[in-house]
């Protein structure tokens, strides 16, 4: 508890024992003492009492509501609790206007614990960062706070301690605890050369690294930023309930103002029983349920997202998540894993080095396609290749022995004039001097977890599974088929992507979302209503072009973000649909002067206590 819970906990406390002196102990020493407790002195001594006891309970509501008039903020709910208790006591009802501050102000304790324990869990992450860097100048260690670290700085990162920024891995091989940044319980090994995330603890052994960034360019900066402006940018159910508010207070205070005037001209003017009735309405009126809970709703669905590695930049995007039907991708890097694997090798002749042949020439290259097929013949010798000539765009051309040997895609083979049939596909051709010895067919591994991400989105209501792509037909049409996907465009140019985003948009008349981790996403991302960064290795344009960060690369978070999506726009729902028809049932019987003060009670703080709870339970439920 905070001291402002503390206070009112003890508030509430001392209150419930001045209730029990007022409305008990004193009336029976009245009663021992045959004293009339209506009458006299008697009757003043009480009234202080109750007054004293509302004053402790609701002194701070009437200073708010003072304050909150002065600054032109007249109806809100501390008006309408100062209004109807006030009215009360004139009336001579005291329990009842006590009992309605003293309900209040339990609810408002239970809303402030209840939000407390949210923010709590989002504060959680807010620690992740990293407060100082063991930078290494000259062989000596100095201690340095973490935005001073510069790009290129030698760092060393002892065991317990949080990797500062960004950066590679020089000496040492270790175990990092990436749970807060991810959501993955499972702890990642790391070697040398491997890139690693600020945030990340280090559990095993000392690593020396080469800081890759500045702290503000780093993945847990922007992870904190992220975190901070997570509540910014609203949706349009919590701007709904803000306007409604402010339309209909000052109209159920007109209402009430009506009730306590009109009927007692057609009931023999009894203005007492009419005046009682609207204040009842006042206090059944006060909209804490809506004000607090929606919010609450969208704040409980963001921390738990955010608790697992999905990061959500504000609650219209919660909003907007749960409304899409179509969903378009990128492929490389978001279906697919970026890294090419060797599908299918052809021999087209009986050259005995052809294995050794074309793992010595693909050593040459830097070319990712090159490292798949080397890693592929990696228990084959290397032959002594030379006059190694690199040909941008095509492959390598070199000599083994009295021969020449190339390598390549087919515009290499086309010319060199060299005889070959074209295959379909990513494929690299090998040919000593004029003739073609055979071939590889390299692919790009889609995800494992891709193909059930796209049938869950199906379960979850997306129609439409669309892939657009900078690749060829043939490639797109492959991943397409394997993941069962609706509909994909390929070779695409960035620009393209954006103008069929656009359009559908245009033509459907519906929101979209978009998935995608590259520098050629950013335009894509921002024009779409939901733009999904997958991971912290993504470029970092594209994660500040985003809505939503899935902090983990994993397709299956996307699943998971729509469910927290539609979990938490059914618990606003809900609790809009609860407030509301519970409250207009109370006016009604309110008006009608039936169950008075204890109905009012209930219909403003009972129900925000229910609303509250529903909103909570968002945060635990799987």
């Amino acid at each position: 508890m905070n001291k402002k819970q503390k206070r009112s906990l003890i508030e509430i406390i001392v209150t419930i024992f001045l209730l029990l002196i007022c409305q008990i102990l004193y009336p029976l020493l009245m009663n021992k003492l045959n004293l009339n407790i209506k009458e006299g002195i008697f009757f003043y001594i009480h009234v202080l009492l109750y007054l004293i006891t509302y004053i402790v309970i609701g002194g701070r509501i009437l200073l708010k509501s003072l304050k909150n008039i002065s600054h032109g903020r007249i109806f809100d709910e501390f008006f309408l609790m100062s209004l109807a208790t006030i009215v009360a006591f004139a009336l001579q009802e005291f329990f009842e206007g006590v009992a309605v501050m003293l309900f209040y102000q339990i609810g408002e304790l239970f809303q402030s614990l209840a939000v407390s324990h949210s923010r709590k869990e989002i504060k959680s992450l807010m620690e992740i960062a990293p407060k100082f860097a063991n930078r290494i100048v000259n062989g000596e260690i100095e201690k340095i706070d973490v935005d001073e670290v510069n790009i290129d700085d030698v760092l060393l990162v002892k065991v317990g301690e949080k990797i500062p920024v960004d950066g590679i891995i020089l000496e040492g091989e270790s175990t990092l605890d990436t749970s807060s940044l991810t959501g993955e319980s499972l702890p990642l090994d790391v070697h040398v050369g491997d890139e690693i995330i600020s945030g990340s603890i280090n559990l095993s052994k000392v690593l020396k690294i080469r800081a890759k960034t500045s702290y503000e360019e780093s993945s847990i900066y922007k992870i904190l930023v992220l975190i901070e402006e997570a509540n910014e940018s609203k949706g349009k159910t919590e701007q709904f309930i803000s306007k409604f508010a402010k339309i209909y207070t000052p109209v159920v205070v007109i209402f009430a103002i009506l009730l306590a005037i009109i009927p007692p001209l057609f009931d023999h003017y009894q203005f007492t029983k009419w005046i009682l009735r609207a204040m009842s309405f006042l206090v059944i009126s006060c909209p804490c349920a809506l004000v607090i809970s929606i919010p609450l709703a969208f704040f409980s669905g963001i921390g738990k997202a955010s608790k697992k590695g999905i990061l959500i930049k504000g609650g219209v995007y919660l909003e907007n998540l749960n409304k899409i039907k179509t969903i378009f991708f990128d492929k490389t890097g978001t279906l697919t894993t970026g890294k090419f694997k060797v599908k299918e090798i052809n021999k087209l002749t009986e050259e005995n080095n052809f294995e050794s042949l074309f793992k010595s020439i693909e050593e040459k290259s830097s070319h990712p396609l090159a490292q798949a097929i080397v890693n592929y013949f990696i228990d084959f010798k290397t032959l002594a290749i030379k006059n190694i000539q690199e040909i941008s765009g095509k492959g390598i051309k070199a000599n083994y022995l009295d021969d020449i040997i190339f390598a390549g895609n087919a515009k290499l083979m086309k010319e060199n004039n060299i005889a070959f049939k074209e295959e379909k596909g990513t494929v690299i051709y090998l040919a000593k001097n004029n003739k073609c010895l055979g071939y590889v067919i390299l692919e790009d591994e889609i995800k494992s977890e891709a193909k059930k991400t796209m049938q869950l989105l199906k379960k979850e209501k997306i129609e439409n599974l669309i892939m657009i792509t900078g690749d060829k037909e043939e490639i797109a049409k492959n991943v397409s088929e394997k993941l069962a996907l609706t509909k994909y465009y390929a070779s695409l140019l960035p620009q393209d992507k954006l103008e069929i985003v656009k359009s559908y948009k245009e033509k459907m008349n519906e929101l979209v979302g978009y998935v995608g981790d590259g520098i050629n996403d950013a335009p894509t991302l921002v024009t779409s209503d939901v733009a999904f960064a997958m991971g912290f290795n993504g470029s970092s344009l594209a994660i500040e072009s985003s809505d939503i960060v899935l902090m983990q690369d994993n397709l299956l978070k996307l699943v998971e973000a729509k469910k927290i999506a539609k979990q938490t726009m059914f618990i606003a729902y809900l609790n809009i649909i609860l407030a509301l028809g519970v409250k207009i049932l109370c006016l009604i019987l309110g008006a009608l002067g039936i169950g008075g003060m204890l109905l009012a009670i209930f219909a403003d703080v009972g129900v925000m206590i229910i609303c509250v709870i529903n909103s909570i339970m968002n945060f635990y439920i799987n």
